[in-house]
């Protein structure tokens, strides 16, 4: 009798063994028989046979390869490929924590074990809260922290696609200030320095937006410091209150230079110096300014403004110090808007360039300058128009467009990830949205959260940098660790990652 073997069979007439994981040589097919395990199509499987596909082409044919019907950049397609396949976690009882504003950056943590550096997530809710969260495992040993933990929401069957899931959120405080939060900024986050130099580690800039008899208010949250675990800290002392103004602070943005900021309001735009807490107006404009953004050499700042123009102002010098340029141009309303004759006239009085101003459809909700492209920028407006300009050819509209995005008068917030590759957003049918920078091309388009996700940031992280054609193959492995991305609505923070 031959010796038994497990997990195999023995075959008398072919005097040989047989594993069983497989079907019987002979026997039925039936699954009555051998019942078969369901098999769960996996919603990444089809990018990653596109990724082999693109890599045995890589390796036929170098960088530059052939896809579909055109020639491509193989490391372009392969990411591309990739961020079109997303896992979405959702932190539990985090409803209105982060619908006004995000910001994720790293500080030095003081543990036990010594000094250290951790992630932050810095968020603003409609109510005026204001929470400083650790994302990671070290503020679990902070005296009275709260943690979040992460479900996940997408793919639909609610298993993650790939990895692990991401690190909880750890709640360090909250402070509650008089009027909703405005703006979140991190000074010289687009500037970044060698990771350990603790010269990078700046204050935060908030803004509040001022309600009734109270106006608005710009502060500092000084991260400065290395948190210190062991007790628990003087919250109001890390908070200065720089400038109080009696308007709304609609907007604001913070100058490379890390002591001042410009800020947009319904009078106009104003440079603040953060340690002399002083304020100089540089542009007044009758109409809100509700976007801004400062170009690299923070000289010169780009103001959305409530009637659908985009204007250019000098913050190099003060108004009252120089011959102020008086604009007085027509601007053209969106359809259905009620005015009066004397609307019909925009009036400006600052630093301006009227050869660089343009208008867009709507209301201006976002602006966007690019780092590696400085004469590029991105701008969105209340119609749910998305459009790159190039600053040298402003009167002949925008180069490039992005399609599908949802928007008829929420304020509305995008973000362009650190190696400019794609661009992500929010839209009012609460779908969140990922475009590739480049082309234009959707690539992600999913109803996740039922609030509308009207904030969002990418992970502060240094991995990518511009990459050039030639150094593709020492890129490859640091995309294997992956992009994030963090969305906040009022029903929670969401966090996106991606192989």
């Amino acid at each position: 009798m031959p010796k038994e073997i497990p997990g195999f069979y023995y075959d008398a007439a072919k005097n040989r063994y047989f594993p069983l994981r497989g079907p019987i040589p002979g026997s039925s097919s039936s699954s009555a028989t051998r019942p078969r395990k369901q098999h769960i199509k996996r919603p990444t499987q089809a990018a990653r046979r596109t990724s082999i596909k693109l890599l045995k082409s890589r390796e036929l044919n170098g960088s530059q390869i052939a896809f579909g019907k055109k020639r491509c950049h193989f490391v372009e397609e392969y990411r591309k490929k990739h961020a079109s396949q997303p896992t979405v976690w959702k932190y539990q009882e985090t409803a209105s924590m982060g619908d006004i504003a995000l910001d994720h950056m790293q500080v030095f943590v003081q543990t036990s074990e010594g000094q250290t550096e951790s992630d932050i997530l810095v968020t603003g809710s409609s109510n005026g809260c204001m929470s400083l969260f650790e994302v990671g495992k070290v503020g679990e040993h902070f005296n009275d922290s709260v943690k979040f933990i992460p479900e996940c929401v997408w793919p639909g069957d609610h298993i993650p696609a790939y990895g692990e899931a991401p690190s909880h959120l750890w709640k360090l405080f909250s402070l509650q200030f008089a009027s909703r939060i405005s703006c979140i900024k991190f000074p010289g986050k687009h500037f970044p320095r060698p990771t350990g130099d603790a010269s990078r580690f700046r204050d935060v800039l908030i803004t509040t937006l001022g309600s009734g008899p109270v106006g608005g208010c710009v502060r500092t949250l000084n991260l400065k410091e290395p948190f210190d675990f062991s007790q628990p800290p003087a919250t109001w002392q890390m908070v200065k209150d720089v400038v109080s103004l009696d308007c709304t602070i609609w907007t604001a943005d913070c100058n490379p230079n890390p002591i001042q900021a410009v800020i947009g309001t319904n009078r106009g735009a104003a440079v603040v110096d953060l340690e002399r807490r002083a304020i100089s107006w540089v542009c007044r404009s009758s109409s809100d300014i509700l976007a801004q953004q400062l170009d690299q050499s923070g000289n010169v700042v780009l103001c959305g403004l409530r009637n659908g123009a985009i204007v250019t102002v000098d913050v190099r010098q003060k108004q009252e110090r120089c011959a102020a340029t008086v604009v007085t141009q027509k601007v053209p309303f969106p359809p259905g808007h009620h005015h009066t004759s004397s609307e019909q006239l925009l009036k400006l009085k600052g630093n301006i360039y009227p050869s660089c101003t343009m208008y867009m459809p709507s209301s201006i909700c976002c602006l966007i300058s690019l780092q590696m492209h400085d004469q590029y920028f991105l701008a969105s407006s209340m119609d749910g128009s998305i459009n790159l300009y190039d600053h040298r050819m402003i009167k002949r509209g925008p180069v490039q467009s992005y399609e599908g995005h949802v928007n008829s008068h929420h304020a509305l917030q995008l973000e362009v990830d650190k190696s400019e590759s794609f661009l992500l957003g929010g839209g009012e049918d609460c779908k969140i949205r990922l475009w590739s920078l480049k082309s234009g091309e959707m690539l992600f388009e999913e109803k996740i959260p039922n609030e509308v996700p009207s904030t969002v940031c990418w992970q502060s992280t240094e991995r990518f940098a511009k990459i050039k054609p030639d150094q593709y193959k020492s890129f490859v492995p640091e995309l294997q660790n992956g992009l994030g991305a963090w969305c906040g609505s009022r029903e929670g923070i969401y966090y996106m990652s991606w192989p």
